[in-house]
């Protein structure tokens, strides 16, 4: 890659391909590469412009005639737990979360191809080795942490560190909150509903850093897999006039927030 690329984005377009959340439907998606010096700085932008990153690359959806795709970030300091969350918490407290370094491990595939195997066989990362693993946590040119959720044991209380891994979280910190990339859990703990329970400790998470946002991905209306994201209010969701506001009660405001 040229000097010029790596301080000047140049951004692609993909060819169309079937969409992997609504049936009958293409997808194409513009991305450039997120490299250099400027990697971190980049990726801040392109993320409160609707943007995500996978490895080195920061994609955002440009199908032709769909919208469905809705960039999410959850208000950290303003969000209370509804009952069913607290359910979720209570469910999992005797889980420890530990922020790590991005490094791979074998333990942390293993988890990682148990909830391929289960919850993606079909997928399109159905495929990936542990080379590729590998790559997906370590080619990162921003600042990334691994965050491992962890039974307690008997030591815990005075190590800090749990002993069982069931959950994984990949995560950017961002200048204004935390992305979370990637997350997966042992899908036999499935009853814990861990994709729940990592979501609200990132919401904590962003909070003690004084972060605002918990940035989620795409929010899509109707899809199985991420409709999902539309629970965890208030919460912001990018418009073609920018971040409007969805509060508690799920309304969305129409002025655009900052």
């Amino acid at each position: 890659m040229t000097q010029h690329s790596r301080d000047t984005p140049q951004f692609y377009l993909t060819a169309p391909s079937p969409c992997p959340y609504l049936p009958g439907r293409h997808e194409r998606k513009v991305f450039t590469h997120l490299v250099g010096d400027k990697a971190g700085d980049l990726n801040d932008l392109l993320t409160h412009g609707g943007f995500r990153r996978s490895q080195s690359i920061a994609y955002r959806p440009a199908c032709d005639q769909c919208r469905a795709c809705v960039s999410v970030r959850v208000i950290a300091n303003e969000f209370r737990p509804s009952r069913n969350f607290k359910k979720v918490l209570a469910r999992n407290a005797d889980i420890v979360g530990e922020q790590r370094s991005a490094v791979p491990t074998s333990e942390q595939y293993s988890v990682f191809r148990a909830y391929l195997d289960k919850r993606h066989r079909h997928g399109g990362m159905a495929d990936m080795t542990v080379l590729d693993y590998a790559m997906m946590v370590e080619d990162s040119h921003v600042e990334t942490r691994i965050i491992e959720y962890r039974k307690r044991g008997v030591d815990t209380g005075i190590t800090g560190r749990g002993e069982e891994l069931i959950a994984v979280a990949l995560t950017d910190v961002l200048s204004d909150g935390l992305s979370m990339v990637y997350s997966f859990f042992e899908p036999s703990q499935h009853s814990r509903s861990l994709g729940t329970f990592m979501i609200l400790d990132h919401i904590t998470r962003a909070r003690r850093l004084g972060l605002p946002y918990v940035y989620l991905g795409y929010w899509i209306e109707g899809s199985k897999k991420m409709d999902y994201k539309g629970r965890f209010l208030p919460q912001q969701r990018l418009a073609p006039s920018g971040w409007l506001r969805v509060d508690a009660s799920g309304e969305m405001l129409s002025e655009p927030q900052d």
